[in-house]
């Protein structure tokens, strides 16, 4: 999509090392034979955010967008701003793939200019069922609404008077001239649209604030109480509301490997399994299901770890 909203045969995308190791090959395969280069856009190893100076660098005449997420794959929250700025700048397009609860409690990514932005909806009331199915949810300014991939659901009334819904928008190749189309593969998502739908309605919009708060007090609860622990501390500097990476004294595998084999609990991300640089680093997260006990029992199985520093004391 942003390639075609560049409209002169811009084919570069740059793209934050800081999204999600899985998204970043699902673009990778999708790009794949459309004469599209994806461009991979180091992070600062200091903030864990998108490097400002490395987007700088990499801009060109022919770059469409800078992909990068909010917050990123490490919890840290992207300077947005100053993103758009540099991509605008060159007349590209800002893509997010954000968290649909953070911006309950910070700025969404609209506010700083985003162009296009993605989410996934499973926080949204939808429970964990083994990897699916989820809610994809899709969003672009008024004037590139055209151009989303996709069908989108107008509403109207008939000739009664009664309220109805159509399919709006749509260009006739959609249906006849398959290469110009912007869709031509429709999966039906609906009841998890529809479980989604009846969360946000339940909880509302200041229900939606209170979790996005519950989620940014309980992670920072956690990170408190685990950085208490010797050898453990916060790998990057700067905000995060929800995930948060810590460097580890112990490889985080068999970290993990322990606290399910003994307590029955399963462990953060082994972050170096994506990104070899960050060997021993562990990704965490705590939101409005853990409770105060969960927390401790973690924190007290951690310590309890056999070898580690926080054991021996």
């Amino acid at each position: 999509m942003a390639v075609r909203l560049t409209r002169s045969r811009r084919t570069r995308l740059l793209i934050s090392e800081a999204i999600h190791p899985e998204y970043r090959d699902v673009v990778a395969t999708y790009s794949q034979g459309i004469e599209i280069e994806l461009v991979p856009v180091p992070f600062d190893h200091h903030t864990g955010t998108t490097d400002p100076n490395a987007v700088r660098d990499a801009l060109d005449e022919h770059t469409a967008a800078l992909i990068v997420q909010y917050p990123n794959f490490f919890g840290q929250i992207e300077p947005l701003g100053q993103l758009a700025e540099l991509i605008h700048g060159v007349g590209g397009h800002l893509v997010v793939s954000a968290d649909p609860v953070a911006p309950g409690m910070i700025k969404p990514p609209g506010d700083f200019g985003a162009d296009i932005v993605t989410a996934e909806g499973q926080s949204l009331g939808i429970p964990l069922m083994y990897g699916g199915p989820y809610v994809g949810l899709f969003a672009t300014r008024m004037k590139h609404v055209r151009q989303m991939p996709g069908r989108i659901a107008g509403q109207t009334v008939d000739g009664e008077g009664r309220r109805g819904f159509v399919l709006t928008l749509q260009a006739r190749e959609q249906h006849i001239r398959r290469e110009k189309a912007t869709s031509n593969i429709c999966t039906n998502e609906a009841l998890i649209a529809t479980a989604v739908t009846i969360y946000l309605s339940a909880v509302g919009r200041h229900g939606l604030c209170q979790v996005a708060h519950l989620c940014y007090h309980k992670a920072h609860y956690l990170a408190q109480r685990l950085t208490s622990l010797d050898g453990y501390e916060l790998a990057f500097q700067g905000p995060f509301v929800r995930e948060f990476a810590l460097r580890t004294p112990v490889p985080p595998a068999e970290l993990n490997r322990y606290l399910w084999e003994t307590h029955g609990i399963i462990g953060g991300y082994d972050v170096g399994r994506a990104y070899p640089q960050l060997e021993n680093h562990w990704l965490l997260t705590a939101t409005e299901m853990n409770t105060r006990a969960d927390i401790e029992r973690l924190v007290e199985a951690v310590a309890r770890y056999p070898g580690s520093p926080a054991s021996c004391r």
